[in-house]
């Protein structure tokens, strides 16, 4: 559990650095998404409170792809075998829904988003905002790859989006407002 007191603040208000602005926000928002599934039985991870029939733990899954989608296997070319293993049908098809296994706990989930947030915070900081994901699968014109603050920029709009998403949910399954 995170507490108070380990939780990253939002970034200052007075920062100016790209980089900092940006992996700030990103720590801040996947810190909040771990608060947001903290105390949460596992009944209530692996139940859908919302009509479009996602469950916090398929969406916590989703985030941890998202993160190797973009950073290790778009930005830093890395092969990855199963991109899409957020996803149903073996993870290898982009359109399928967010699937989670019965045998996938929320530990073992947990362990596996905060190895990818480490591999992104290298990823990172081995590369200039500006620097270009080399050509690849990831992008629809692979000769025209994203820009590392593109990336992150998008990382930061996905969090963002899905941890309001959270919150609805959150709300509806217990009561808690704002974690």
């Amino acid at each position: 559990m995170v507490t108070p007191a380990e939780s990253p603040a939002e970034p200052p208000d007075h920062l100016t650095d790209p980089r900092d602005l940006l992996t700030g926000y990103l720590d801040y928002y996947r810190d909040a998404l771990l608060r947001k599934l903290d105390g949460l039985p596992d009944e209530a991870l692996r139940s859908a409170p919302l009509p479009s029939g996602w469950t916090p733990l398929q969406l916590f899954k989703h985030l941890t792809y998202v993160e190797i989608r973009w950073l290790r296997w778009g930005f830093a070319g890395e092969d990855i075998e199963r991109p899409w293993g957020d996803r149903g049908a073996g993870g290898r098809d982009p359109s399928g829904p967010w699937h989670v296994g019965e045998d996938e706990s929320f530990e073992d989930l947990r362990a596996a988003f905060l190895e990818t947030c480490e591999r992104s915070r290298r990823i990172v900081a081995g590369a200039s905002l500006g620097e270009y994901a080399p050509p690849s699968p990831r992008f629809e014109d692979p000769e025209r790859p994203a820009s590392l603050i593109w990336i992150l920029f998008h990382l930061l709009q996905e969090y963002a989006r899905h941890l309001g998403h959270l919150d609805a949910a959150r709300e509806l399954i217990d009561g808690k407002v704002g974690e």
